[in-house]
């Protein structure tokens, strides 16, 4: 039986998040537009150049390592890097984006946020995330 769009871009997304170099948890991203097509990925590691936690350990500050720039902000990242427009695509992430990554993605112009793992969910990013239209669905 052929895969749904959103079971196929989530399969893609958690092959995505075996590239992480932050192994606290390994994240994925995939931007995707109105035609299904993928505009970017990204996943959890640290500023290109720079040594990977993998390999050096985790620069940690109030239960979280700063070094990892995450999944969600290095696939608008290379967008905004690019000049490729966001407008109007969904994200699909591994994990619920974390309050700053929401922020992120609904100022970008993402329209939907589909994940797999409720991880710390953020009752203000949920508050945002209704306040703007943006379409919210666990997969």
């Amino acid at each position: 039986m052929r895969k749904s769009w959103d079971e196929y871009f989530m399969e893609i997304t958690e092959m995505v998040a075996t590239r992480s170099t932050c192994d606290r948890a390994f994240v994925g991203c995939v931007l995707v537009n109105d035609d299904n097509r993928i505009v970017s990925t990204g996943y959890n590691g640290s500023v290109s150049g720079n040594p990977h936690c993998i390999d050096v350990g985790h620069t940690m500050r109030d239960g979280h390592c700063i070094a990892t720039i995450h999944a969600e902000m290095n696939a608008l990242l290379y967008c905004a890097k690019e000049g490729i427009s966001v407008k109007g695509c969904r994200a699909y992430v591994t994990h619920f984006p974390c309050l700053n990554c929401t922020k992120a993605l609904i100022q970008a112009g993402i329209t939907g946020i589909f994940y797999k793992e409720a991880y710390r969910i953020d009752e203000y990013a949920l508050e945002l995330i209704e306040k703007n239209g943006v379409t919210l669905r666990k997969i």
